[in-house]
């Protein structure tokens, strides 16, 4: 059964850091491309970062160039997202999401897209 869930969401100060972490279940995070999103409120979901091994493509939003990375540990079968210099416009609601298709490639297409549960992430003094 494929799962995705996420943890280490929280409150943090403008300027701090924060490491959320996807653990998954159901596949192989070398097969296909695999990358986070974010959910303001009252905004559309936003790609931010996106990796795969399957063909080598990587996609990272201006939004985060620079502040935020995404890493993974094959053998805990987990994904990381660092998020750095956090502002209060990174609050938002964060997903892992998992591209399970043939030719999986990032960025993430929406509607091919498995998700996990969301972790809030809120910025704020």
């Amino acid at each position: 059964q494929v799962q995705l869930v996420e943890s280490g969401g929280g409150l943090v100060q403008p300027g701090g850091s924060l490491r959320v972490s996807c653990v998954v279940s159901g596949f192989t995070l070398d097969d296909y491309a695999i990358g986070w999103f974010r959910q303001a409120p009252g905004k559309e979901r936003e790609g931010i970062l996106c990796i795969s091994s399957r063909d080598g493509s990587t996609y990272t939003a201006d939004s985060v160039k620079g502040r935020f990375t995404i890493s993974r540990d094959n053998a805990k079968k987990t994904l990381y997202l660092q998020m750095n210099s956090l502002k209060p416009e990174d609050t938002a609601v964060y997903y892992c999401a998992a591209e399970l298709a043939i030719e999986s490639s990032c960025p993430i297409e929406d509607y091919l897209a498995v998700w996990g549960q969301g972790t809030l992430v809120t910025v704020s003094s």
